[in-house]
């Protein structure tokens, strides 16, 4: 005969799996909290229910219990549509279309480098505020810098956005913790979020597609990710259309600000412009007077396929065994398969990804140097040390390390 507390046990192992699977944490009142400490959910009939809206507003009565009120508010699952299918592709042009097609109440993110920002940027922002009219819209900038490809750092590079896209101030989110499109994702299934669209250049819709569909239900949950095309992008274009940040980055290498001026909004003065391109001619370590920048295939592959493509055939980048990054994603993992032009990796995790070679970097962990950050940021016991053993070690967060070495639940 079974106790009463196995009865409870056996009841609540349904929700307890989600949770876990999910890395929620229980109140021990029926309720569960993100890593955040916000409560996203309640158990009903030993299984979890999400709240709508925003999560982590829920009142508590005296006892410490949750109140009724949260549970009123529980998101019943939208019945299963049979034309919505996770891995249907949008169609391009800036999310145009039917507004019942684009879940209006789902949470709509756009993740990328923006190094530097751009006007084509600002056409993929406001793209995106259109797809999320009725949702959340939120915008990830990446958290990487190098002198190659990414020479501003985060915080410089977030000031610099919200100075040329101000309609935008409060939708740029700075957060340390989202340095890759798992990192996104996984958070915004941790605060109850059932849908979600992702906004990217028409170049980049298969690559975030296949990857965010593909973990769905093991790193995350979601009923419909829909990626989401900004439109195409012509390389050749002269305006909006063929403006990318490998442009912008050549002509700081080359040294022209009239080129680097028409690729940023009118909505930046020509003094905080002037500042931009002394920034990013700065992290990409180009003296004024002398000019000293790394070949054109680094700082700007998509200038330079011919020396990029060169230097990957002579095997003198991208080798098996090395660790890159993808400047897309933000993934970082060991290269396991050379393809033509392409590779496949594995991170820690041992999650694949795969990327075109002119898409990735190396990974910070192969940097040549004794430290590759100065002194100040390795003293033992500080963040900064924290997240530069992190960076070394290749893993995102104290969340993924403990996801790789927890025991499986199926």
């Amino acid at each position: 005969m079974k106790s009463f507390f196995q009865f409870l046990n056996e009841a609540q192992s349904q929700a307890s799996m989600q949770a876990r699977k999910l890395n929620l944490k229980s109140d021990g009142h029926g309720g569960w909290l993100d890593t955040r400490g916000k409560f996203v959910a309640t158990t009903e009939d030993g299984k979890l229910k999400f709240l709508k809206g925003k999560p982590g507003k829920q009142e508590e009565d005296p006892k410490g219990k949750q109140s009724a009120k949260p549970q009123q508010a529980v998101a019943a699952k939208p019945a299963a549509q049979p034309e919505a299918a996770p891995k249907a592709k949008a169609k391009d042009g800036e999310g145009e279309g039917d507004s019942s097609e684009m879940m209006g109440d789902a949470l709509t993110v756009a993740f990328g480098r923006f190094n530097p920002p751009t006007s084509g940027h600002e056409k993929l922002l406001k793209a995106a505020k259109k797809v999320a009219v009725g949702g959340e819209l939120k915008i990830y900038p990446s958290r990487t810098q190098d002198p190659k490809k990414n020479p501003l750092d985060p915080d410089m590079k977030v000031s610099y956005m919200k100075k040329m896209f101000p309609d935008f101030d409060e939708e740029i989110v700075n957060d340390d913790e989202m340095r890759s499109i798992f990192d996104v994702l996984t958070t915004a299934s941790e605060q109850g979020y059932n849908n979600v669209n992702i906004m990217v250049g028409s170049d980049r819709q298969s690559e975030f597609e296949n990857l965010a569909t593909k973990y769905n239900g093991d790193l995350y949950t979601f009923d419909n990710i829909r990626v989401i095309s900004a439109g195409v992008r012509d390389a050749d274009a002269d305006g909006v259309e063929g403006m990318s940040a490998s442009k912008m980055r050549k002509a700081v290498a080359d040294g022209d600000f009239d080129s680097f001026r028409r690729g940023t909004p009118k909505s930046l003065d020509d003094g905080d412009t002037q500042a931009l391109f002394d920034a990013v001619r700065q992290g990409m370590g180009i003296k004024a007077k002398k000019k000293e920048v790394e070949e054109m295939w680094q700082i700007a592959p998509k200038c330079d396929p011919k020396g990029l493509r060169d230097n990957y055939v002579s095997g003198n980048i991208f080798n098996i065994g090395d660790i890159v990054e993808s400047l897309n994603t933000g993934l970082i993992g060991k290269i396991i398969r050379r393809g033509t032009n392409h590779l496949i990796c594995l991170t820690r995790e041992d999650y694949m990804f795969k990327s075109w070679i002119r898409d990735v970097n190396e990974s910070v962990v192969n940097y040549p140097g004794p430290s590759g950050v100065p002194s100040n940021q390795r003293e033992i016991g500080t963040d900064a040390f924290r997240k530069y053993a992190m960076r070394m070690t290749g893993t995102f967060d104290i969340h993924n390390f403990i996801n790789k070495y927890k025991k499986k639940t199926r």
